[in-house]
């Protein structure tokens, strides 16, 4: 590879010069002399001396370059052949020759004139101008080419001169070309592969699966490409060599010339060169490709990596949240349970841990360059693999312990009880007798012994044996059980006492007396004393169930004491209220939805549609799928974010601005809602759906819930700003009522323009909708009858304003009835002012709550009355606003 990038640019190839090489005026026939120096012919050329100086010493400079250096330093053999020419011919190849050639020189053969005189004056000529040729080599002048033949061998001549060389310069001149071509191929192919490795090697490897991916396939593809390049190389080469070698393949008597046989040495030491080169980068791409593919391998195994640490420390999380050992059997229990559902949701990702580690030892064992990177993950996934194992089989051994704990709590309890329970039903007027008391004693006694079974009688193994798993709570609560089993055994051993008394033999007969304090009757009876041991056991069970609700009542209060230090009472009841608000107003929007506009595709259902309303529930519904989804999925999930955080309610309302707005589609489209009510409303089908939703008022009532809903949230963030005045989210709750009641304004406002009739333009081209409202109108036209002109000036018309940013349009306010419902408001047109020709004079003399508007230079004059100063000067400040933004836009 680098002999082919060091070879330095030959100055002249064939195609360089290819038209003076046809002409022929010089030949390199391929032979040699007898010492092996190349033979250069000049063959007869009529026009020789019109050659230009230029092409002839291209050709010439061209062909001493061709043969080796080893035999052009041996000398050039120059054959000038002017047979037929004249002596003058001769002299001036001659000149031109010893001039021009660059090549070292070492005999020149004439062929001299043939004509009588032409050769006589060769003969002088040469003996007197042999000097002036500056040829430091023999000119030997010839007679014929048998003389010539005695100089050279006829097999190093061509046919021309005598001999048996083959040469055809046109095959000659196509090999050339095809040898130069052929060479600058393998440069080139070098050159490419060079730059390819170069490239390769400067390469930085991706950090992501996605990125490695693309780079492996487009560094495979370009080698596949290079690849195919070099086979066309070597097929082209193959294919030269072969045509280089075809006489001698065609005749088994045909021998190469020297310099087809130099041509046959160039091709091969190209070819060779293209192997080596192939070869060379054939390795490199090996450990290119090898590295690029380990890389994709780590890629993917950093990949999975993540997911499986991920979730695997999602599981040690979850795991970790399992530190209640249980307060009862049930509870121990159920913990089991969840345990062993947590082992199983675990046994996959552990799995795919152990042969994710598994795969990373294998690669490192196939000698993957990044060890470093791949040992540290494999071990820790394997560790992650045993704690959790590990964790999981101590979450197993302390809640076995703490399940067989609570069980001998409970049967100690319940041993507790029954010997209780026991003692209380013993009668005492039974056990006055010998008899009834030995009975006694041995119930008793029996009774004693199952005290053994539960491992009872020596606390302090039973406190050393679960010693690992004694919270306070637990131990709080075998204490209590511990004291209730000593004040029984204490209970027992006072009874035992007594009854042994009882039952020794009497050895007179019994004297009536005041029975003794033990023995009483009242103490003794069942009747007294079983409620009286249940009602000490409950009690004592009462009082160890008020401590954990005392000390949780205590933590509440400690809790809602820190609520109340970041929020007020009051603003905690307002997002309260918005949160249950909210969340009813949703469940409505879904029974709507569900109960009444799906009911209209019922195919059960359908024979109850009225014809009327046949196609029609986008008009009856209007948005209100798109209003509800809004409030499903997002706004009320945000507004249950408010209730740690009650600073962010007004985020809520300012993000979500222009969601809001698809209010204002669903307000302008309630006036047609609500006319195909009144057409439709008392049908059998909204009866029926009504029936099975079990709701109280008919459908149009449900429909005016987000009218309502919409201003309902202008009045809440009203209350939020009075309990948060001069705090810290004062000025975004300000913000976000100012967004609120702007879409209020924008939803009224729509709802007054689309009862605009009369008007024949198309209002969506009058630009956004500013400001509505009525005034008292006064108007002054200067072309048109004085009276009305009179008129005009003293009597005012109702009018109601529309401020558009294209025009202002007058209208006349109707109101009508509709089938008995209330009044409907409708906007006849009158008049339009084009804004970009208006202008405003601010005080009208005599009346502050006058402006004047005027119209073509005064052509017309309105002056406009306001219901106030306040609403005067807000449509003063819009109007100057568009006709501000009309003046800026024109600048």
């Amino acid at each position: 590879t680098d002999e082919i990038m060091q070879q330095e640019i030959r100055p002249l190839v064939a195609v360089d010069i290819i038209e003076q090489l046809h002409r022929q005026f010089a030949i390199l026939s391929g032979g040699r002399g007898k010492d092996g120096a190349p033979i250069i012919t000049f063959p007869e050329f009529a026009g020789f001396s019109e050659i230009p100086d230029d092409d002839f010493l291209n050709v010439v400079t061209y062909l001493t370059s061709i043969p080796s250096l080893e035999a052009a330093s041996i000398g050039f053999i120059i054959i000038i052949d002017r047979r037929r020419d004249k002596w003058s011919a001769v002299k001036a190849s001659l000149t031109r020759i010893a001039g021009a050639f660059p090549g070292n020189l070492q005999l020149v053969f004439v062929l001299r004139p043939s004509r009588f005189i032409q050769r006589a004056i060769a003969d002088i000529g040469i003996k007197l101008y042999r000097d002036d040729f500056k040829m430091k080599v023999p000119i030997i002048m010839l007679n014929s080419v048998s003389d010539l033949h005695g100089y050279i061998d006829k097999s190093q001549l061509t046919r021309e001169l005598g001999g048996t060389l083959e040469y055809g310069h046109s095959q000659w001149i196509h090999h050339r070309t095809a040898i130069e071509n052929f060479a600058m191929t393998v440069k080139t192919t070098a050159q490419m592969l060079q730059t390819f490795g170069t490239d390769l090697a400067e390469t930085e490897l991706p950090n992501d699966v996605q990125c490695t991916e693309e780079l492996l396939s487009s560094h495979t593809d370009h080698h596949s490409k290079l690849k195919d390049e070099l086979k066309l190389a070597v097929k082209q080469g193959a294919t030269l060599l072969t045509c280089i070698r075809e006489p001698v393949t065609r005749s088994a008597n045909s021998k190469l010339s020297p310099d087809e046989l130099e041509n046959v040495a160039t091709v091969e030491r190209l070819l060779a060169q293209l192997d080596e080169t192939e070869k060379a980068f054939d390795q490199f791409w090996t450990k290119h490709h090898l590295k690029l593919e380990q890389c994709l391998q780590l890629r993917h195994f950093e990949h999975d990596f993540r997911e499986v640490k991920l979730t695997l420390d999602n599981l040690m999380e979850t795991q970790a949240g399992f530190a209640d050992i249980g307060d009862s059997v049930t509870r121990v229990e159920n913990l089991l349970k969840e345990q062993k559902h947590l082992e199983e949701k675990g046994q996959e990702p552990l799995e795919k841990a152990q042969s994710l580690a598994l795969h990373g030892e294998q690669l490192i064992q196939n000698n993957h360059y990044a060890v470093d990177s791949i040992r540290p993950k494999c071990v820790e996934l394997r560790r992650i693999c045993d704690d959790f194992t590990n964790e999981t089989k101590k979450k197993y051994d302390i809640l076995g312990k703490s399940l067989e704990l609570h069980k001998q709590l409970d049967k100690a309890s319940q041993w507790c009880e029954a010997g209780i329970y026991l003692l209380a039903s013993q009668a005492v007027d039974k056990c006055q007798s010998q008899e009834g008391a030995e009975t006694a004693l041995v119930e008793i006694e029996k009774f004693l012994v199952t005290a053994k079974e539960h491992q009872l009688s020596n606390p302090k193994e039973f406190y050393n044996q679960f010693d690992m798993i004694l919270t306070p709570e637990i131990k709080a609560n075998a204490q209590r059980i511990v004291q209730k089993l000593e004040d029984v055994q204490e209970m027992f051993d006072k009874r035992q006492v007594s009854l042994k008394k009882l039952a020794a033999k009497q050895t007179r007969p019994v004297q009536p007396v005041a029975p003794h304090p033990e023995s009483s009757p009242k103490r003794a009876s069942p009747k007294i004393t079983r409620p009286a041991a249940q009602e000490n056991t409950s009690y004592h069970f009462q009082v160890r169930r008020r401590g954990p609700a005392a000390q949780n009542g205590n933590h509440a209060l400690h809790r809602q004491g820190q609520i109340e230090k970041c929020i007020s009472k009051s603003q905690g009841h307002i997002i309260n209220e918005l949160i249950e608000t909210e969340r009813v107003y949703v469940e409505e929007l879904q029974s709507i939805i569900e109960g009444y506009a799906s009911e209209m595709d019922n195919p059960n259902l359908v024979h109850l549609i009225p014809s009327a309303l046949q196609n029609k529930k986008e008009i009856l519904f209007g948005n209100l799928p798109e209003i509800y989804y809004f409030h499903n999925r997002i706004f009320l999930k945000e507004i249950e974010n408010c209730i740690e955080n009650p600073e962010l309610l007004a985020r809520c309302f300012l993000k979500r601005k222009e969601d809001l707005q698809i209010y204002e589609k669903y307000c302008q489209n309630k006036p047609r809602s609500e006319a195909l009510w009144r057409q439709c409303g008392d049908s059998i089908f909204f009866q029926e759906c009504q029936r099975k939703l079990d709701h109280k008022l008919s459908l149009d009532a449900y429909l005016l819930k987000p009218v309502q809903r919409i201003t309902k949230y202008q009045l809440l963030l009203k209350e939020m700003l009075k309990c948060s005045k001069n705090s810290e989210g004062t000025a975004e709750l300000e913000e976000a009522l100012a967004t609120v009641l702007d879409i209020i304004k924008s939803v009224n406002d729509s709802m007054h323009q689309i009862a605009i009739t009369g008007y024949e333009g198309d209002v969506s081209e009058l630009g956004k909708l500013l400001m509505q409202g009525s005034f008292n109108v006064w108007t002054d036209h200067k072309k048109g009858h004085n009276k009305v002109k009179d008129l005009a000036r003293f009597k005012p018309m109702q009018r109601h304003l529309f401020l558009y940013t294209k025009m202002l349009l007058f209208c006349k306010k109707r109101e009508e009835n509709t089938d008995g419902h209330e009044k409907t408001a409708s906007y006849s047109f009158k008049n339009s002012l084009k804004m970009s020709t208006v202008g405003i004079t601010e005080n009208v003399k005599g009346d502050n709550k006058k402006f004047e508007i005027w119209y073509n230079g005064r052509e017309e004059v309105y002056i406009i009355q306001a219901s106030s100063v306040e609403l005067k000067n807000t449509w003063i400040s819009e109007i100057r606003k568009v006709l501000t933004g009309q003046l800026e836009a024109c600048r």
